[in-house]
């Protein structure tokens, strides 16, 4: 029997339900977005009247949208507070992974149990004690820690570490020992093992990680909205204060709108893009099981 026989007698669905199904999937997904792209292009007017094909295409929306909302300092806040998460989360996350993974010690098991006890604990929880917490220690150490970044990427790093370590221990699991002894058999001490072997070995997994940990920050409206001031706001507060400012009003701005949403969607169809090859070797040799 030939693969693509054996292929098709394996299918559970037939052929031709398997491609309705794929295209109404792909649909679902796509109608709503080329529906914000158009609106986008399109004018204010245009979309509150009802309008989904423009009448007249435009970019007025992408040049007036930054100074109608306070976009650009929203955008530079979360890159740079998603991207320090993102890489810290990953590196830390790599070698507590590394320590649970190849070393035992008493707790280690109590350790690992936690970390998967952790991603069942929902953020509005654990929102009034971060900031009675940071609030506290503001006052006590006389230091600002509301409504500045480090605070911010604080706060989130708290949820993005376990989750990049329990991803980064179901990795190293499936990595050989012999090279590590073989290293250290040369003399190779253990932050050697992890830079030049560890790291490069495992840099799939720690690239979902640390998409992970950016998504985690870059999609958060909660703890930003709480533990930020307006010259500290990220792009999903500033994008929420937008649209909230359009609610009564005489004529929403609902292309200005769509125009902020993609903007904010922008850079994270571009971080997918450029790791797509790694989040694919991640996913699949054991990073997310």
């Amino acid at each position: 029997m030939s693969l693509s026989a054996s292929a098709e007698a394996q299918r559970l669905l037939p052929r031709w339900l398997l491609v309705v199904l794929t295209a109404l999937l792909v649909a679902m997904v796509l109608i709503p977005v080329l529906y914000i792209v158009l609106a986008s292009l399109n004018s204010d007017v245009g979309v509150a009247s009802g309008e989904y094909w423009p009448s007249s295409f435009s970019l007025d929306s992408y040049t007036r949208i930054w100074t109608t909302a306070d976009l650009s300092t929203g955008i530079v806040n979360s890159l740079i507070v998603c991207a320090l998460t993102a890489v810290a989360s990953a590196l830390l996350g790599t070698t507590t992974a590394y320590v649970l993974v190849r070393y035992t010690f008493f707790g280690r098991l109590t350790i690992l149990r936690g970390l998967v006890g952790l991603q069942s604990i929902p953020g509005t929880l654990m929102l009034l004690p971060v900031f009675v917490l940071f609030s506290s220690a503001g006052n006590y150490l006389g230091l600002t820690v509301i409504g500045t970044r480090w605070g911010l990427f604080v706060a989130y790093l708290t949820f993005a570490l376990p989750f990049s370590t329990w991803v980064m221990v179901t990795y190293l699991r499936g990595l050989p020992r012999e090279l590590e002894e073989a290293a250290r058999t040369e003399g190779a001490s253990t932050v050697v093992i992890l830079w030049r072997i560890i790291f490069p070995l495992s840099l799939p997994a720690i690239v979902v990680a640390g998409i992970f940990a950016f998504l985690l920050g870059w999609n958060d409206v909660l703890f930003a909205s709480v533990l930020t001031r307006p010259e500290t706001h990220t792009a999903a507060v500033a994008l929420q204060i937008f649209g909230s400012q359009q609610e009564g009003g005489a004529l929403p701005v609902y292309s200005q709108m769509m125009a902020a949403a993609l903007i904010c969607a922008a850079p994270v169809v571009l971080l997918y893009l450029a790791f797509q090859r790694y989040l694919v070797g991640g996913l699949t040799a054991g990073g997310v099981k």
